[in-house]
């Protein structure tokens, strides 16, 4: 790079040293030539930290495309995006982060793994910070759900630790009012390999609650929970709970909200079928069944316990699942 030009000729004294005009010059370009000496060393850290992010991206380190099938950004678009996240707050990075995981960036649920420890004790549980994690939570892409819990867990200062699960259990039994998010999160806990066998012997004891709500969010936390064992549990209170929101918050956590995987939910089918041939099922109840059918399964059979017997008979046969066409519990 040339120096610019100077329209000026130094003149020289008659006693060889420079002129004020030539030394005031001179001390111009050594003032200019430290400034953008320290303007090339932090622009080289944070391009070299860009860089390394962006190579870790392009060897695959980060997450890998996923199965679904969403266009990717190209190369510069992710570049770019996740180069503004090294300038911005713990706060700001967590909800950018996890905008772009429900938007299934490549990468960026990988970043929120890798620093979402550092972001525990930093982040605010704000409106819209819970709003994403909401959002996140309606993914079909469990990964995208998981990130979100990850997200709330560090936003609410909670470790993934016994101790905190021994703090959400007293804080359920002491104060009814904190009760709703307390459950959901003791499932989260559990789903994120915190004691799960002593979560659920818990969320199992508060499903039986006398009290409506209460029954309710242990229904959400046992969904949150999301493993084998939480399976039946749910479907006990999808067929017994005496409250009708009970009962179909049940039908949605069994057939698309919480941590079930897809092979969990479709393995819950024959006993969906079997609720069919209650015949102490209300119509709504009977109506959840069904819709919970054509959820897991992507079938858009009616309300005819025969064609989904016939159905599960030969469902082997079914090489791909169809979408479910406007099924709502509501």
């Amino acid at each position: 790079m040339t120096a610019p030009h100077n329209p000026h000729n130094p003149q020289k004294l008659p006693s060889g040293k420079a002129s004020p005009l030539t030394f005031n010059l001179l001390r111009w370009y050594g003032l200019a030539f430290v400034f953008l000496a320290v303007i090339s060393a932090v622009a080289g850290f944070e391009v070299g930290n860009l860089k390394a992010a962006w190579a870790r991206l392009r060897a695959g380190e980060l997450a890998k495309k996923s199965n679904g099938a969403v266009s990717q950004p190209t190369a510069s678009a992710v570049n770019a995006e996740f180069a503004e996240l090294i300038h911005l707050a713990p706060q700001q990075q967590a909800e950018q982060l996890l905008s772009l995981a429900i938007r299934r960036q490549q990468g960026s649920l990988d970043l929120i793994r890798q620093n979402v420890d550092g972001w525990r004790g930093r982040l605010q549980n704000t409106d819209r910070l819970f709003d994403l994690v909401l959002t996140a939570m309606k993914s079909d892409d469990l990964r995208v759900r998981g990130a979100a819990i990850e997200v709330d867990l560090a936003a609410n200062n909670l470790s993934k630790s016994p101790k905190t699960v021994t703090r959400l259990v007293k804080l359920i039994r002491k104060e009814p009012t904190e009760r709703p998010f307390a459950l959901w999160r003791l499932g989260a806990l559990g789903n994120r390999g915190v004691q799960p066998k002593v979560v659920l012997a818990q969320l199992l004891v508060f499903a039986r609650d006398p009290n409506e709500q209460t029954r309710f969010w242990a229904v959400e936390g046992l969904a949150m929970l999301g493993t084998d064992a939480a399976i039946d549990p749910l479907l006990e209170r999808f067929a017994h709970d005496l409250s009708p929101r009970v009962r179909q918050r049940a039908a949605c956590a069994i057939a698309e909200s919480g941590m079930l995987t897809r092979e969990q939910r479709f393995g819950a089918v024959p006993d969906l079928l079997n609720l069919l041939d209650d015949d102490s099922l209300d119509s709504d109840t009977r109506g959840w069944v069904y819709g919970a059918l054509r959820l897991i399964t992507g079938e858009p059979l009616g309300n005819n316990a025969n064609a989904w017997q016939q159905w599960w008979a030969h469902h082997d046969t079914i090489k791909k699942a169809r979408a479910p066409k406007g099924v709502v519990f509501a």
